[in-house]
């Protein structure tokens, strides 16, 4: 195995002090050496194919330029997006990410977070899980920076950006209404997670506001561990509700994949038995008979305001706090049938 070069092997070749090579290798301390002689050991170094030793610069600088994302869910196409988004403006502003899914389970999560924090990574970027409020105030109190994305807790003050999912809830719902449905139903995760409990806070006052009744043989949820048989259930029991069924919103592109699924081997027609809302959109979408009317994110600028919104804490001595609401977007499609 050939030996790593050191700053004694260019020293020597060049024929300096190795505090002349490090001086040249150090923009921060040009001037100690000669532009030329500069020039020359950057050329021997590149010759030699020398690499710095990142542990050690760390140390001595006190930053490792990385940052730490943690998904809920890698196989989500808008978890994926995020995933992308940081990753490129992290690496424009000279960041590399180390990034993991914590599966929706609170314990995967303080996992990703003891491994993160143990790679002294300089900042996180979390999509909270249920029941991991303490993750977040040990971060607090450990004074780690950290930005949370698409979920947050209105209880513990942090920074945050996210969709006005109670808007975009009750939207969608409205819409469908608006479109002459009136046995509305909503499918949603079984999960005391704030962004879930806005958007079925948007469903049912939107169905109060126009005078629809609101029941929970309407609004369904199912267990993230046990998605595809518990979407099948919710939506035989909505069919067989008194009331019956004409719209369905999905609080979720994975639940609007299964239910379209289940939809379709029950041979019922979008938007003909049933018009469908979704909330975001999805590639799978595109492959479906009936373009999908769904809730658009701005998955770009959610990613790149976080990194951002990061990076400005990072370098607050007073931990500043920034919290961002996005404005959503109903894309109308057929399956509304607007």
């Amino acid at each position: 195995m050939r030996n790593k070069v050191s700053l004694k092997d260019i020293a020597q070749k060049v024929g300096v002090s190795t505090a002349a090579v490090s001086y040249a290798l150090n923009k921060e301390k040009e001037g100690k050496v000669s532009d030329e002689m500069a020039a020359k050991i950057r050329a021997t170094a590149k010759e030699l194919n020398y690499q710095p030793n990142q542990i050690a610069k760390s140390l001595k600088i006190g930053r490792t330029n990385t940052l730490g994302l943690i998904i809920a869910d890698v196989s989500n196409p808008f978890f994926a997006t995020i995933a992308r988004v940081v990753e490129d403006e992290a690496k424009a502003h000279g960041y590399t990410v180390v990034f993991g899914s914590s599966d929706e389970k609170a314990e995967r999560s303080w996992d990703l977070i003891n491994v993160l924090a143990n790679r002294q990574v300089d900042g996180l970027i979390i999509a909270p899980s249920e029941a991991s409020e303490d993750q977040i105030l040990y971060l607090k109190e450990q004074k780690i920076p950290f930005v949370l994305i698409d979920r947050y807790y209105p209880d513990i003050p942090s920074s945050f950006v996210v969709l006005d999912n109670y808007k975009a809830a009750y939207d969608a719902v409205f819409h469908l209404i608006e479109n002459g449905r009136k046995r509305v139903g909503m499918l949603a995760y079984k999960t005391n997670l704030y962004h879930m409990q806005e958007r079925k806070r948007g469903y049912q006052e939107a169905l109060q506001a126009a005078e629809l009744p609101v029941g929970k043989s309407l609004l369904k949820e199912v267990k993230h561990d046990d998605t595809k048989n518990g979407v099948k259930a919710a939506i035989d029991a909505m069919l067989a509700s008194p009331e019956g069924l004409d719209a369905l919103f999905f609080a979720t592109n994975t639940l609007a994949i299964h239910g379209l699924k289940y939809i379709d081997s029950l041979n019922l027609k979008v938007p003909t038995d049933l018009a469908i809302v979704s909330f975001d959109e999805g590639e799978a979408f595109d492959f479906y008979y009936c373009p999908l009317t769904h809730i658009k994110q701005p998955v770009d600028e959610i990613g790149k305001e976080a990194v951002q919104l990061l990076l400005d804490q990072m370098s607050s001595s007073n931990g500043r706090i920034g919290q961002i609401h996005f404005e959503p977007e109903l894309i109308i499609r057929q399956s509304s049938g607007a």
